[in-house]
């Protein structure tokens, strides 16, 4: 919830003559728009005394103070969990979300459209009236997203990013294209002790191969014609941050080989550079490629992989977490009658919702988001209608889904205490819980602690079991049991 009680105090001028600016509030659940004098010092926190009330367990009663300048800054009034400033910086297909932790008592000059977060809100000041231009706050609403964590097998997921997120160790995501990848390397890097340096983005597929290597390595000045000055890379502005290189299997294989040596050495040899330079960061990786087939194959480096593959995280595509597909739905309506400047959101039929429902998402929540924000456009603020989704045959619908069909028993084997064990296991379709535990557990021991069967036994990938493991803390087998 949102709540103006004082802004009469700021300004002894009209609120209505002095408003040129706006404030976007974003949760999990909603995103809110509120108008703001054009100048003055707003105080944020979930006290009732505040000028901005937001009624977020993870703010504090009195936690920042907005000084809306010019020019305008943010500062911290001491509260439990601090403030992350997020940038977004776009150039030659690059990505930069770079994050800066503002410490106890201290503040930080801001630009309109960068992204404020107290606690799990996310806050960004923008003009008022924007509906003739993109917003200048789009790039960061679209960049930062707020989790969404309903499905139980998420909530797991999420307590092993917390788990995880305390450690140096590299990760890597997989799962489809459009499940969240990038929203969790966010929440990795947020909850790490390094959340208060840079989180540096890359997507490997999107910069063509001549400028990759001078994009993640730098490059000095006249390393090549138009190098006029020289330019840190990536891995050299992420200093004390995480690095996130998302569709990191589309690397050609010659920056494999520089990256392997990156990793092992954690130092950086600009292009056209002599000496190489010391790095500090963290590696977060994604794909939507198995790359353990792909080194198999010899399209990806064996000793790369096993460098990036410290921990894997496995995020499940949508059609198997329906329960967050209403939430997801709401959320994105209302950020994109925030972005498209309605009066108010349009509302959700309930058979929109129903086609939304029984739709089997192969894009995922990229897809998903991009349907929503297309039927607010065609409803016209009004009520949306599976008409205005736009879903028609397109996909195969969730029932449907051959993922999601009934595994037909397997034929007869003799008998034998290791098939026995394999009847008495069903695939891994349920959702997480003490009772899969137990029979991973039942897989390890029939198997002679062999990973590989237990997760065929099983009915998953190797790397989902090993997951699964470190999920629910079992140590794994050592090689030779």
């Amino acid at each position: 919830m949102l709540a103006f009680p004082n802004l009469s105090t700021v300004s002894c001028e009209s609120v209505k003559d002095q408003v040129s600016l706006e404030l976007v509030v974003m949760t999990a659940e909603t995103t809110r728009v509120r108008p703001l004098p054009a100048t003055g010092r707003l105080t944020l926190g979930r006290g009732e005394t505040n000028h901005i009330v937001l009624q977020d367990p993870s703010i504090s009663r009195r936690h920042a103070a907005l000084d809306l300048g010019p020019p305008l800054r943010i500062e911290d009034l001491g509260s439990s969990n601090g403030l992350r400033v997020s940038r977004s910086e776009d150039s030659d297909g690059t990505a930069r979300i770079v994050e800066h932790r503002i410490h106890p008592h201290g503040s930080m000059e801001l630009a309109l459209g960068d992204g404020i977060q107290l606690g799990s809100t996310l806050v960004v000041v923008q003009r008022a009236g924007q509906s003739e231009e993109k917003p200048a706050s789009s790039r960061v609403v679209r960049s930062y997203s707020v989790p969404v964590i309903h499905d139980s097998e998420m909530r797991k997921l999420y307590e092993l990013v917390d788990r995880v997120a305390q450690s140096k160790i590299n990760v890597l995501l997989l799962g489809e294209t459009g499940v969240g990848k990038e929203v969790m390397a966010e929440a990795i890097h947020r909850r790490s002790p390094r959340g208060r340096g840079p989180l540096v983005c890359l997507n490997c597929a999107a910069i063509h191969e001549s400028l990759l290597e001078s994009e993640l390595f730098g490059h000095e000045a006249g390393a090549f014609t138009g190098a006029t000055r020289a330019k840190p890379g990536l891995f050299e502005v992420a200093a004390g941050g995480t690095v996130f290189l998302d569709e990191v299997g589309e690397l050609p294989i010659s920056v494999q080989v520089k990256l392997l040596r990156v990793l092992e050495e954690r130092k950086v040899l600009r292009v056209g550079g002599i000496e190489k330079r010391p790095i500090d960061v963290r590696f977060i990786s994604a794909t939507n490629r198995d790359l353990e087939k792909e080194a198999s194959r010899n399209t990806f480096r064996q000793d790369l992989y096993f460098r990036l593959n410290g921990v894997t995280i496995e995020i499940p595509p949508l059609r198997e977490r329906v329960s967050e597909i209403e939430p997801m739905v709401r959320s994105f309506v209302a950020r994109a009658a925030v972005q498209m400047n309605m009066r108010a959101e349009p509302r959700l039929s309930k058979a929109a919702l129903d086609a939304l429902l029984g739709y089997g998402w192969p894009g995922n929540i990229r897809e998903l988001r991009n349907v929503i924000e297309r039927a607010v456009v065609l409803s016209a603020g009004e009520t949306i209608q599976p008409e205005h989704l736009g879903l028609g045959g397109r996909g195969a619908s969730r029932k449907s889904s051959p993922e999601l069909a009934t595994i037909p028993p397997p034929p007869p084997r003799p008998s034998s205490p290791e098939s026995e064990v394999m009847t008495a296991i069903a695939p891994l379709r349920v959702p997480v819980g003490e009772d899969e535990r137990q029979r991973i557990v039942l897989a390890l021991e029939a198997c002679g602690g062999n990973q590989s069967k237990a997760a065929e036994m099983l009915g998953i990938s190797r790397r989902t079991l090993l997951m699964r493991l470190d999920l629910y803390g079992i140590t794994r087998p050592r090689k030779g049991r």
